[in-house]
């Protein structure tokens, strides 16, 4: 047991260098030079050029955003302007352009009977409900009659109660609606500042152009039509069931280049795919209300349930330039991978040929520093001139390091 465990340690403090053997074989030489190929291709052709390694790369993007939404619509035998369809009006990133309203006029503060079906009711035992609130209001405990024919349960709040149920046409004219959008970006580490409106585009262009991603890809007019049609939707279905569409604008740039060559890209998609296909609550749609008060200063409002195109206006972006530290790194990195080839030649060689016992003789060595001194000592060129020199030891190991042997 001493004895294993000494051996362990001299094993441990010992010193690999490496040896150079040459192998003659058209085999080996082949994959060696084919996993260089490959290796330096990678490094060339995708981290370099494609991936640009060779640049320092500035992610965060600052933006902002401006919006304007342009256009008439008629609704109810009433002419729709944008004060009446946006929410919020303010001109932010997000924004709802209203395409269907249910409408609850003159509703009041007090007590009436809830119209839900699932509220109705023959005595005062059924409303008590563990959780005393509905969809109008909160429960009272009692059973009232709703109409001649059937009884609900009484609610506290606005009276009288929201029917949602019903079917309302949509405001078909939204789909000629026009947005705005005004972008600028900064790439702080670069100082670097740019908007979507390029200068050579002028204001009687901008007037008459539409955003079209092959004759007119940078135009920051865009038509509610044209937006939910790139995101693969059908205009009257999402209009009638409300829906949230992204306006992606992309800013990805190479400032090795001219600053004119740093130019938006725009992509469209819907944002709530997933509630789509959902049958419990399907689409967008949110509540409003419009408040007023009486000669007596009672006060009483008109409800709205709104159904819309939810517009999110989504920037991101990323900007790179020539800079030497990640050049050195990733070159460093390159000539370093290469020496893969020499280990995967190297498993080869040691496993797989049939001349594996002579290259494990030639490339594997031993010396003793006992033997080596032993040697040297007794050798006359030592003892005149007390240099080091003569033959070491050599026998087969399973360490580490020209011979030129063929296969």
């Amino acid at each position: 047991m001493l004895s294993s465990g000494m051996t362990c340690v001299a094993d441990f403090f010992t010193y690999e260098t490496t040896k150079s053997v040459v192998v003659k074989s058209w085999t080996i030489g082949v994959i060696n030079r084919a996993v260089q190929l490959l290796i330096i291709s990678y490094f060339v052709g995708w981290v370099f050029l494609h991936e640009k390694a060779y640049q320092i790369r500035d992610t965060s993007i600052e933006s902002s955003v401006v919006t304007k939404v342009k256009g008439f619509g008629k609704y109810s035998n009433q002419v729709m302007d944008t004060a009446d369809y946006v929410a919020p009006p303010q001109g932010t990133s997000v924004f709802v352009i209203i395409t269907k309203l249910i409408v609850t006029e003159n509703q009041v503060q007090g007590f009436c009977p809830e119209n839900q079906s699932q509220y109705m009711c023959k005595s005062d035992r059924e409303c008590k409900n563990p959780v005393p609130t509905t969809g109008g209001g909160i429960l009272t405990g009692r059973c009232v009659e709703y109409n001649a024919t059937f009884r609900t349960c009484q609610i506290q709040g606005w009276c009288p109660a929201e029917v949602d149920s019903v079917e309302v046409p949509v405001m078909l004219e939204a789909e000629n609606f026009t947005i705005f959008i005004k972008n600028s970006i900064r790439f702080p580490l670069f100082n670097f500042e740019k908007g979507n409106l390029l200068p050579n585009v002028t204001t009687e262009e901008i007037r008459r152009c539409h955003f079209d991603p092959v004759k007119q890809p940078f135009c920051p007019i865009l038509r509610l039509g044209d937006i939910v049609k790139f995101a693969g939707q059908n205009f009257t279905a999402l209009a009638s069931t409300g829906g949230i569409i992204g306006i992606k604008i992309g800013w990805v740039c190479d400032l090795d280049h001219s600053w004119e060559h740093c130019i938006p890209t725009y992509s469209f998609n819907r944002l709530d795919s997933v509630s789509e296909k959902s049958k419990v609550s399907r689409g967008y749609n949110f509540r409003y209300a419009k408040y007023y008060k009486q000669e007596n200063g009672t006060e009483f409002r008109t409800l709205m349930k709104a159904y819309g195109i939810r517009i999110d206006v989504l920037v991101y972006g990323n900007a790179g330039k020539f800079n030497i530290i990640p050049t050195l790194i990733n070159t460093v990195a390159a000539f370093t991978s290469v020496g893969v080839g020499t280990v995967l030649c190297d498993i080869i060689l040691l496993n797989f040929l049939k001349g594996a016992d002579q290259y494990k003789a030639k490339k594997f060595e031993e010396v003793s520093l006992s033997v080596m001194q032993t040697d040297t000592s007794s050798s006359p060129m030592y003892r005149s001139n007390q240099t080091l020199g003569g033959r070491c030891e050599e026998k087969q190991s399973t360490d580490s390091g020209a011979y030129s042997i063929g296969l």
